[in-house]
């Protein structure tokens, strides 16, 4: 039996728009009528052919996750012009399509223009692909189609992909150099550890010299890094297995998500940098039409952080009640108390003192186990991991108390809506946060530098001086 897709209108004046199985247009439109709508439109639906026979006989190639970021604004970009341009819809995938690699996004095009041969509109037909084309995606496609101005909207979703997309590389690039500095100065301190502190060791041993604390508590550290190597490879893969297990749990992910926004230097970096993807979301999705509701649901689900993500589920249900939005804003922006953010923080501040007896473990019962220096050791890492652990649990609750979203945000999004202007207030929040994520990161970029060189500055020092104090005796003995 023949499908028909049809719009019409019910007795308060709302668009409707669904489908009906009927033997001919006549008997679809009686049965709609009967069904107290009014019909404005009725045609049948295509009914949908192989996908390799639409597509010309073309085969899919294989791809693993989604497409790439940068390759989804320049297709948004490019189609924005040819619809500019006035090119029917479908041709212009084509065109994109055919000059795409093959890819995700490829595969994406071609089951896109399937589905619009088969009598789908351009965002049904985009929703059938998820990894490529987000939520966020294919509903400002969808207020485009409704309003009448895709290409208007394809250019503002090219605007905001690209600005996000100038962001995200912004970041990666400022933290290349510092990875790479860390990098380096780990393998010249390996080398150290396994080279040369085995031969002074040897050395030592040969004039059986007693050895002061520093010296011993270095060839401990040494002896650690060359016999527990893998250690040091598996205790942060172990971290990050925990830490994606625990954040599989609701209370887990919630009490990682406000722990790690809060963390000292990175977390307020974290902290602008969602805010400035979220208020650009939904300035963006606002200006284009999208239902209010419905444009906060999908910046939830594009936030990232379960803190966020709770907040705007309560501005949801407030503005249900009939609340503003600057109102709920600001009353459920308090990260409030959570067990599990206590948790993280005081495994932030005993991870140290761990560290610490992890060493003094591996040195009891071997030759460097004097009776002082393990023990002084393990007593220090004891008080490490309890005072370390304490003190930050305590820090994470002064945190109670704090807001992820300002004053300064709540009072953009309050004259917004009484200026009715809320979508380029959301845009000022947006470049406002962007530029102080650039600060911050230039900032840090900057900082790093001068850091690692007094960080290599004490490490090489304490292994100099370490090794020469027993270096010294041995010379004033044998004078």
């Amino acid at each position: 039996m023949p499908v028909y897709q049809f719009e019409a209108m019910d007795a308060t004046g709302e668009e409707i728009r669904d489908e009906i199985d009927a033997s001919n247009e006549e008997e679809a439109q009686t049965t709609i009528r009967q069904m107290g709508y009014f019909v404005t439109k009725i045609s049948e639906k295509k009914q949908a052919a192989s996908a390799q026979t639409r597509s010309g006989g073309k085969k899919r190639s294989f791809g693993i996750g989604g497409a790439k970021t940068k390759h989804i604004c320049a297709f948004t970009r490019q189609l924005s012009i040819l619809q500019d341009a006035g090119l029917p819809i479908l041709r212009s995938l084509k065109i994109l399509e055919n000059n795409q690699k093959p890819g995700k996004l490829k595969n994406a095009l071609m089951d896109t223009c399937d589905e619009i041969e088969g009598g789908a509109t351009l965002s049904e037909a985009m929703s059938k692909s998820p990894k490529v084309f987000s939520r966020l995606y294919v509903n400002m496609i969808k207020a485009g189609e409704a309003g009448g101005a895709l290409e208007t909207i394809l250019q503002r979703l090219a605007d905001f992909l690209e600005r996000a997309e100038s962001l995200k590389r912004k970041v990666k690039g400022a933290l290349i150099y510092p990875i790479v500095v860390v990098l380096v100065a780990t393998l010249i301190l390996t080398f150290i550890m396994l080279f040369i502190v085995p031969t002074f060791e040897t050395m030592f041993e040969e004039f059986g010299l007693k050895l002061p604390a520093p010296t011993l508590l270095l060839i401990a550290m040494s002896n650690y890094i060359a016999g527990y190597w893998f250690l040091l490879i598996l205790m942060p893969i172990c971290l990050l297995i925990l830490v994606k297990l625990m954040r599989k749990f609701r209370h887990g992910r919630m009490g990682f998500d406000m722990f790690i926004i809060k963390v000292p230097i990175f977390g307020s970096l974290i902290e602008k940098n969602i805010l400035a993807r979220t208020t650009r979301t939904l300035g963006t999705l606002v200006s284009s039409g999208v239902p209010i509701l419905e444009a906060i649901n999908i910046t939830r689900e594009t936030a990232g952080n379960a803190m966020f993500e709770r907040m705007f589920t309560r501005v949801n249900e407030s503005i249900r009640e009939g609340e503003v939005i600057s109102k709920p804003l600001k009353e459920y922006s308090e990260l409030g108390f959570h067990p599990m953010a206590i948790v993280f923080w005081a495994l932030f501040g005993a991870a140290p003192g761990i560290a610490m007896m992890s060493v003094a473990l591996t040195a009891t019962g071997t030759k460097l186990d004097d009776g002082v220096m393990v023990q002084m050791l393990t007593n220090m890492a004891t008080y490490a991991i309890v005072g370390g652990g304490a003190l930050a649990g305590l820090w994470g609750v002064t945190k109670v108390k704090s807001r992820v979203v300002d004053d300064l945000v709540v009072n953009m999004v309050d004259v917004g809506e009484e200026t009715g202007e809320l979508d380029t207030m959301l845009y000022k929040v947006a470049d406002t946060y962007d530029e102080e994520v650039r600060t911050m990161t230039d900032g840090l970029t900057a900082l790093m530098e001068p850091l690692m060189i007094v960080f290599l500055g004490l490490a090489v020092g304490f292994i100099v001086i370490s090794l020469f104090m027993p270096l010294v005796e041995l010379i004033s003995g044998l004078s």
